[in-house]
């Protein structure tokens, strides 16, 4: 049993003061253990059923404008083409809106879809239905990855499926806009596969608090301290433990002192992600009330720690950025307001993450997918915004192994509706899972909830993508 001591000391039932620990040994996950956990992983994983890839998927959360970002229809009317206008990219014809530049230098190494609908166009059921490819369980897709290929990555112990919103990133950060629930759901499978987010609870982090003094697991310098501290003192004296008890040593030891410390980065790749100096004007903020909410101040921390974490070991990483409803009129950005901001700030950290993965030669292993829970109108309302609109929704794949430098599909003339190549929730989730997974394999398995095989094999990948 290793525990990992403090200082504080506290009363318990009997009425008397005991040093407080965390229990790894017997870290309780859902009614098992963390070293019963962790066999249980490397024993779906050992049967080849998971491919060497990862999975980042950027949720622009509240419906970003295909029209500002991948799809400018610059040919169209004053109310429905790009309020900023258009950017050429380094895929020929192949335009974006003008103010995701960095982007646009890396578009050969994307493949845009231009042809992606779901119809859905209230947030709550567009959210869970895109986060969950449309599956009939209702369970995001980091969630179904996590029922294939085990709660944790077996030779690393980290978490499989993580979430990243921007109350990840500090206490400081609490009064920006999460929602962590729409993206994370477990549907009709077992909440022990919810995704681990270290902003807003999960299952480890949740028990991992039930063992450790209040605020300490929140005073990030105080805990990786101490944990540097136990390292040195465990290490040599771990080799009669077995191997399950050694990777839960490292969930707390390497996974939360090493892949969610972001002070452990080279100041200059830290710096090509920041995106702290992108805040919405104080003007705008005087305008929309909820601007500082949905300031995008953390959304380079967050996919440096997507980075991170994909390299690590962990094989779905959900960002979260929310801002995207632009319907205008005080509460909710306008498109003028609203674009500048959070498109610069998706500019600079997605060509960052790319940048990133490309010099590290992750490239080929890891998916990085941008999308949101739908589109916006392809006509400009009365207030200066555009409105919800489930009939062409912004979709962009990058890396992972997949045939990249093109645009996929065609939307009308008003970027309203896809004419050519429609692609489907069903086709995303395809892609996803025929990414991660060898579905082949997966079909002879048993021990996998029948309902979760359904959902993650049913579903044909992008036929342009494969």
């Amino acid at each position: 049993m290793l525990r990992l001591l403090s200082n504080q000391l506290t009363s318990n039932c009997e009425g008397f003061s005991r040093r407080e620990f965390l229990h790894v040994g017997a870290l309780s996950l859902g009614g098992l253990t963390l070293p019963g956990m962790l066999r249980a992983a490397s024993e779906v994983g050992n049967r080849g059923i998971v491919r060497d890839k990862a999975v980042v998927m950027l949720n622009l959360q509240g419906g970003p404008s295909q029209h500002e970002t991948f799809d400018p229809k610059m040919d169209a009317p004053s109310d429905i083409r790009s309020v900023f206008g258009e950017i050429p990219t380094s895929l020929p014809g192949v335009r974006f809106g003008s103010d995701l530049k960095r982007l646009a230098k890396l578009a050969d190494r994307m493949a845009i879809v231009r042809s992606y609908r779901h119809g859905i166009g209230s947030h709550g059921p567009a959210a869970y239905h895109v986060a969950a490819g449309g599956n009939a369980t209702g369970a995001c897709m980091g969630t179904l990855f996590a029922n294939a290929a085990g709660l944790t990555n077996s030779s690393t112990g980290m978490p499989n499926n993580t979430l990243i919103t921007a109350r990840s990133m500090g206490e400081e950060y609490k009064e920006l806009y999460a929602s962590p629930d729409r993206v994370s759901q477990t549907g009709s499978l077992s909440e022990s596969f919810k995704s681990f987010d270290p902003g807003n609870g999960g299952t480890l982090l949740d028990d991992m608090k039930l063992n450790v003094p209040s605020g300490r697991l929140d005073d990030r310098t105080s805990l990786l301290g101490e944990l540097d501290k136990l390292r040195h003192h465990v290490d040599g004296r771990i080799e009669n433990a077995s191997t399950f008890d050694q990777q839960a040593i490292d969930i707390v030891l390497r996974g939360v002192g090493d892949a969610f410390d972001l002070s452990k980065e080279d100041s200059r790749t830290v710096a090509r992600y920041d995106t702290a100096h992108i805040t919405p004007s104080a003007g705008v903020m005087s305008r929309n009330s909820y601007a500082k909410m949905f300031s995008p101040v953390t959304l380079g921390k967050q996919m440096l720690m997507a980075r991170r974490l994909v390299e690590a070991g962990c094989g779905f990483v959900t960002v979260t950025c929310g801002g995207w409803d632009m319907h205008g009129g005080g509460k909710e950005y306008t498109i003028r307001d609203g674009i500048p901001v959070q498109t610069a700030a998706v500019d600079t950290a997605a060509s960052a993450f790319i940048e990133d993965i490309i010099d590290r030669g992750l490239f080929e292993k890891v998916l990085l997918v941008i999308t949101g829970e739908f589109g916006r109108t392809p006509k400009i309302n009365k207030n200066g915004g555009r409105d919800h609109w489930g009939n062409l929704c912004p979709l962009v794949f990058v890396g992972g192994g997949l045939k990249m430098g093109q645009a996929i599909g065609e939307s009308d003339r008003q970027g309203g509706s896809p004419v050519s190549s429609p692609v489907s929730s069903s086709n995303l989730l395809g892609t996803i899972m025929h990414t991660l997974l060898d579905i082949g394999e997966l079909r002879t398995r048993t021990g996998i909830a029948p309902d979760a095989l359904s959902a993650i094999t049913d579903g044909h990948p992008i036929a342009q993508l494969v």
